[in-house]
């Protein structure tokens, strides 16, 4: 970008807090995974969405001062990255047989023992929120709670499948073409804030594709392989007692799907938050709309800020534009009723 007085130059690194990175071994390959905070906390377990990381998909969450206070304070991150998608990852052998995300759902119980963690809370964005939330059907006792965005929970359909096809071919020629890379950030983002030619990409939409330039092709079509070939988990889910909080984007691709999936959650436990003018990475495009929801639904397990902090002013939310249901005293207690929340833009 061009310098300039007003202009704001945003590029995607690791979060500035102090980190530690493992390569724990699993019965289906090695699993990167980068923790933060004390590990005497309880443990809040990421996982990001296809071609991303945990700086590239929840750095602007954790960006977000309010939101850090509350979830710094209260657990230790577990970034869990798909393979091949840390930082400075060596490419996958191209002979290599590609995971299912059952192998998926497996590594991250595998995680959990080797750090020797009990039951943790989960959370996850789209390709990686399924991936939680299948391990959740599996392994439900290791689940304290799922935070979705934007998830999917049914095998895809033939046109998701013929589109991640194409990519997914797109990649084995052509590696991370300027093509694949606006399929991605169709995925991720807005229309508004992809910019056309009357109005340039937002600074995170730009600091997302210089991310994607630099990713291995080969191991984002590993990771692309298996969520195509995800199967339907929807009656699992309706077994599932833990809470359950969802946000997804009103412009999401992903839209439906996390719609679908919060009719199949026990409306007794789980929450719907829409967010408007925003697509599938909420926790990019608009991480300040998470933080009241966030704030209440782990009020509920105990979990609280450190210090009350007033809502950041960019933020676009303040109480009176949450539904007064996520308000209640029930909301805050054992149950999470079902709610449609949608947030304006308007501060």
């Amino acid at each position: 970008m061009a310098d300039s007085s007003d202009s704001v130059s945003v590029n995607i690194e690791p979060i500035s807090i102090d980190s530690k990175e493992y390569y724990v071994k699993t019965g289906t390959g090695p699993v990167s995974v980068t923790i933060f905070g004390d590990r005497d906390k309880p443990a809040l377990v990421t996982y990001p969405d296809l071609a991303l990381n945990y700086a590239s998909c929840f750095q602007g969450l954790f960006m977000c001062p309010e939101a850090l206070s509350l979830l710094l304070h209260n657990f230790c991150i577990y970034h869990i990255s798909p393979p091949g998608h840390e930082w400075g990852a060596a490419s996958i052998c191209y002979d290599a047989s590609p995971p299912s995300v059952d192998d998926l759902a497996d590594q991250i119980v595998e995680v959990l023992d080797h750090f020797r963690l009990g039951a943790v809370m989960c959370m996850g964005v789209t390709a990686g929120a399924y991936v939680l939330a299948l391990f959740a059907t599996k392994y439900r006792q290791r689940v304290l709670g799922l935070i979705l965005v934007s998830p999917l929970c049914r095998a895809p359909s033939w046109t998701e499948w013929l589109y991640d096809k194409v990519m997914s071919n797109l990649l084995y020629f052509y590696g991370m073409c300027g093509i694949v890379k606006e399929m991605l950030l169709k995925r991720y983002f807005s229309k508004e804030i992809r910019g056309n030619s009357f109005m340039p990409a937002s600074d995170i939409v730009l600091a997302c594709r210089k991310w994607l330039g630099e990713q291995e092709g080969i191991n984002v079509m590993h990771f692309l392989e298996a969520i195509n070939r995800r199967h339907d988990i929807s009656e699992g889910l309706k077994k599932l007692r833990c809470r359950s909080l969802i946000f997804v984007g009103e412009d999401s691709c992903f839209h439906s799907e996390a719609v679908h999936m919060a009719t199949k959650l026990d409306r007794r436990f789980s929450a719907l938050v829409e967010v408007q003018a925003c697509g599938s990475l909420v926790t990019e495009e608009q991480p300040n709309a998470m933080l009241i929801p966030l704030e209440y639904f782990l009020m509920g397990f105990g979990f609280y800020r450190q210090s009350p902090m007033s809502v950041s002013p960019r933020s676009p939310l303040s109480p009176s534009c949450i539904s007064p249901e996520l308000l209640s005293p029930e909301s805050m207690g054992l149950k999470l009723k079902p709610i449609k929340t949608r947030i304006s833009l308007e501060v």
